[in-house]
């Protein structure tokens, strides 16, 4: 069981290379709106019940899914509501069942996620499409987090088309012997 984690701030195009990816290597696709859309119906976002529900979820997910030996790939955005310890918990799940997590790291310029922030495909999932609402959040230091592991790759994505990236992100596996 693989588990490629693609991490990276908002707007920066996780969901669109993990669609590509989706197609090139047949594993799922466990975007992270799918459990956040989920949990908001319940709760407030960022509620102490949410954020233990959102978690609890995901790491419930990747357990059912490294134990019948279903590869998954997963989107998430590194923010201050997260437990710093996911990233860690997740490894651990995985590598308890024998499988290996793959984190992909997206990176763009500032200026690029600005201008993708307003983009009509944000609003599939009911993404922050807004941005002086982006500006504050990002002010307030919302999208701070403790470090992520050490990525396998990272890509700039305003220099890759998201088909590219995602077959760069496949090679990359391949060569590490994890896909």
């Amino acid at each position: 069981m693989n588990l490629i984690f693609i991490h990276g701030p908002l707007a920066v195009g996780k969901l669109t290379i993990a669609r590509e990816l989706e197609l090139i290597t047949g594993f799922r696709l466990f975007h992270n709106h799918l459990t956040i859309d989920l949990v908001t119906v319940l709760f407030d976002y960022g509620s102490e019940s949410f954020i233990e529900l959102r978690e609890s979820i995901w790491l419930n997910a990747f357990a059912e899914a490294a134990k019948s030996g279903t590869s998954l790939i997963f989107t998430f955005q590194p923010e201050s509501t997260v437990s710093g310890s996911f990233p860690e918990e997740v490894i651990r799940i995985i590598n308890d069942y024998g499988g290996h997590v793959f984190f992909v790291e997206l990176k763009c310029p500032e200026e690029e996620i600005e201008i993708r922030v307003e983009a009509d495909s944000r609003s599939e999932f009911g993404k922050l499409r807004s941005l002086p609402d982006y500006r504050h959040l990002r002010d307030s230091n919302i999208f701070d987090y403790p470090c992520m592991p050490t990525p396998n790759i990272i890509i700039d994505t305003s220099l890759i088309q998201p088909k590219e990236a995602a077959l760069a992100i496949r090679l990359c596996m391949q060569q590490d012997r994890t896909l």
